[in-house]
């Protein structure tokens, strides 16, 4: 952070926030002023909306929806939104396509981005696969390697850009949750408890680094942990869902992990009030998709330059999977038997 140069007006709106009356989201609050306050959401999938199963017509493959957590807070608290978070933007996907976005006049900034830079997809893919057939530990300690050795300067460098494009904005940098809780309900993934566990703490090593950088750039953090436990991936109510068609929405907050779960929690960081969103919210947020897809239709091309990073199904027919097999003399089409040694391998 430049201490230099930022000006002190990040704080001092900062102050005047907390100290403002409590108001409920799913009120909308008319501006101080005429001009709405204005709202850039910087990032990937889990801040574009992927795994809401509604998106706006942008002609990209972002997926960004008006029922993600940054168009449900726009909407709740009368903010003129700016959605550039793209589903698979990587940290230098957003210095590239997003930070131009940010200007003097920007007043609050949401991010949530790294997860696509260590590879979660990819290491969720590995690790779905029949324990006899994948390399999850392997995957998930290329990860860690990634968020402890080039995410760290890679973030505050990109936080360091964040702050210098927009000095007078309240900047809130968003953490990623726990996918598992213990359990794999779907029938054609096999994570072992073993792996779910070792996933979740992959998850906490970027959120515990995204808070550390967030604090060293004056930023707030934002971390989803405790908001989603109990509704993960096979939990009752699910706020994130599991395997699903079509294939890349899954391991992504559905609706009520958007509403329920980001919303509450990110607005009552980058808004400094208590957080509640309703059904008029909701109305309100599907009204703004217009304007959301005229204004992100300005920037296709760059955003078409963005790769997706999907998780996909394991598929006991592909090539690399027989082999696998035939080694170790496993027939894939009997499920019983493909369980079975998927259950004594998970053991070792």
């Amino acid at each position: 952070m430049n201490t230099t140069t930022r000006p002190p007006s990040r704080f001092v709106r900062l102050a005047a926030w907390c100290a403002g009356p409590v108001l409920a989201l799913g009120l909308t609050v008319a501006p101080s002023s005429a001009q709405a306050v204005t709202y850039v959401a910087l990032g990937d999938s889990y801040s574009s909306g992927l795994g809401t199963r509604s998106y706006l017509d942008d002609g990209t493959e972002c997926r960004r929806s008006a029922q993600s957590y940054p168009a449900l807070v726009a909407a709740a608290r009368g903010w003129s939104l700016d959605l550039r978070a793209c589903s698979g933007a990587t940290i230098p996907d957003v210095r590239a396509t997003q930070l131009g976005a940010l200007s003097a006049a920007t007043q609050k900034v949401t991010i949530s981005v790294g997860g696509n830079d260590a590879g979660f997809a990819d290491v969720l893919t590995e690790c779905a696969l029949p324990a006899w057939a994948s390399d999850c530990d392997a995957a998930i300690d290329q990860a860690q390697a990634t968020i402890s050795g080039t995410l760290p300067s890679a973030l505050a460098s990109l936080y360091a850009q964040v702050d210098t494009r927009a000095p007078s904005a309240d900047v809130v940098v968003v953490g990623y949750p726990r996918v598992f809780m213990g359990e794999d309900c779907n029938a054609l993934t096999w994570f072992s408890p073993e792996e779910q566990t070792r996933l979740n703490a992959t998850a906490d090593r970027l959120n515990s680094l995204l808070s550390a950088r967030a604090s060293a750039a004056g930023f707030r953090f934002a971390n989803p942990t405790s908001a989603f436990t109990g509704h993960a991936v096979c939990d009752d109510p699910e706020w994130l869902n599991g395997l699903s068609n079509p294939v890349d929405e899954s391991y992504h907050p559905n609706v009520l992990g958007h509403r329920d779960g980001y919303a509450p929690l990110v607005g009552s960081r980058v808004a400094s009030t208590a957080v509640r969103v309703t059904s008029a919210t909701e109305e309100e947020a599907d009204a703004m998709s217009g304007e959301l897809t005229e204004r992100a239709r300005t920037h296709t091309a760059a955003d078409r330059r963005i790769e997706p990073q999907e998780f996909r199904a394991p598929d006991l027919d592909s090539p690399r999977v027989q082999r696998a097999a035939q080694r170790l003399g496993i027939d894939t089409s009997d499920r019983a038997e493909v369980d079975r040694f998927d259950r004594r391998f998970a053991a070792r």
